[in-house]
């Protein structure tokens, strides 16, 4: 076996990763507002898009089971790119919402399996130490694939607005990330390592679904995963969950409703430019912390530093600040928090997820992280627009800080995450 340079894969497995998850789940949002969807269906039918990352530990242990992580990686990077084909050529048809949706979900599917794999074989091509070490590069370069969908192509279609029609710009730059995807594919195939080997044997149904069972009770089973440890993954990003249903929205609505008006290139460069580069810079931060003084040690203030800048959206709504600036610094600060608090939550996953099937447990601990995102999400639009904006943000910040109470309940261990 080849020995490749970790640097080579890791950065583009990690964009790769972030990037259809934040197309699905954040950028069609503008997209449906674009085409005149209200706040309402816009939250409730996108939360629907988490379902496969709820339900994906279901199915994960099949790819723990069946041919290669890389194999699957390969496959679902192809599967995406034919997808956003598909929805490309979708928004010219008369139920284009309907059709958009149903491509979006079966997105979801393989973005959840991609997930699953690439997680599966960070864990297993690297050891501890060097997944202490990258945890903070993943999460830094996971979150330039959420400018990219958030920020470049939002961009990217204001620009192309402004000389041809909305239908046309929103193809334009679905048939571009199609073309990314399969590229993306062929240059993972070449340097991705071969870490793992096929099982020659073929495994009958009965044995396929009780190591499934296995799978499952031995999570369930696994020291500290607790109810506390449940609820924790459950309610970490509840007021996150309300936040971006509604933050793209917010930005993007005229001042009359309590909006703030912005342009998309606007709203590209406030959020997906500025907070993501705060996001990245609290990352990287965040990985450094982690990797000093452990998981347990920053545990609280990663909490807090995740939680109270969503007062900023408080300031916002209100205000209604004219400056660009002023925005641009809100948003940057709210996501300088949630870059640097979320590393915390990523590493505690990891450390839920020790042992035989590291995959499908990690597989399992993120998918009640997308029930914690899904279920709330699905209200915030309705929410949003009985409150109006200002007290739905005062209710987010307070849904931030839930998970304060279940803290005190956890139990890990002082010294996961330092490096040697």
């Amino acid at each position: 076996m080849r020995k490749k340079n970790n640097w080579s894969w890791v950065p583009s497995l990690y964009i790769a990763e972030g990037l259809p998850y934040a197309i699905i789940m954040t950028l069609s949002i503008a997209m449906y507002k674009d085409f005149g969807v209200s706040n309402t269906e816009i939250a409730f039918y996108t939360s629907w898009l988490y379902l496969p990352w709820v339900i994906k530990p279901l199915w994960s242990p099949f790819v723990d089971i069946f041919r290669t992580k890389r194999w699957w990686v390969m496959t679902m990077q192809t599967l995406l790119g034919v997808g956003m084909a598909g929805i490309a050529f979708a928004l010219s048809a008369p139920y284009y919402f309907k059709l958009t949706i149903a491509i979006f979900w079966i997105m979801a599917f393989c973005s959840s399996t991609h997930d699953i794999a690439i997680d599966g074989f960070y864990m297993l091509a690297l050891d501890q130490r060097e997944q202490s070490f990258f945890i903070g590069i993943r999460s830094t370069f996971y979150k330039i694939a959420q400018w990219l969908g958030n920020g470049a192509l939002l961009i990217v279609v204001g620009l192309i607005q402004s000389h041809t029609s909305v239908a046309y710009s929103w193809m334009l730059v679905f048939l571009i990330m199609a073309g990314f995807f399969i590229a993306i594919m062929l240059y993972h195939r070449s340097v991705m390592p071969g870490v793992e080997t096929v099982r020659a044997e073929r495994m009958g149904l009965d044995r396929v679904f009780g190591q499934m069972f296995e799978v499952f009770v031995s999570f369930f089973n696994k020291k500290g995963v607790v109810f506390p440890a449940l609820v924790f993954i459950l309610v970490y990003r509840l007021g996150e969950a309300m936040l971006v249903r509604m933050k793209t929205p917010f930005l993007l609505d005229p001042l009359a409703v309590g909006g703030m008006g912005l342009t998309k290139a606007q709203c590209g460069v406030v959020d997906g430019t500025v907070g993501m580069l705060c996001m990245v810079a609290g990352g990287i931060l965040g990985g450094y912390a982690l990797s000093r003084k452990g998981l347990k040690y920053w545990l609280w203030f990663m909490l807090l530093c995740m939680a109270v800048p969503n007062a900023v959206y408080i300031y916002l709504a209100y205000a209604q600040p004219s400056s660009l600036w002023v925005t641009g610094i809100c948003v940057g600060l709210e996501q300088l928090g949630y870059g640097f608090g979320f590393t915390a939550f990523t590493l505690y996953l990891m450390y839920i997820a020790r042992g035989k099937y590291k995959t499908s447990h990690f597989a399992i601990s993120t998918g009640f992280m997308a029930l914690g995102m899904m279920l709330p999400g699905m209200i915030a639009g309705w929410l949003q627009e009985e409150m109006g904006y200002l007290l739905f943000f005062v209710l987010v910040f307070i849904l931030g800080l839930v998970v304060m109470a279940v803290v005190p309940f956890l139990k890990v261990d002082p010294e996961y995450g330092k490096s040697s």
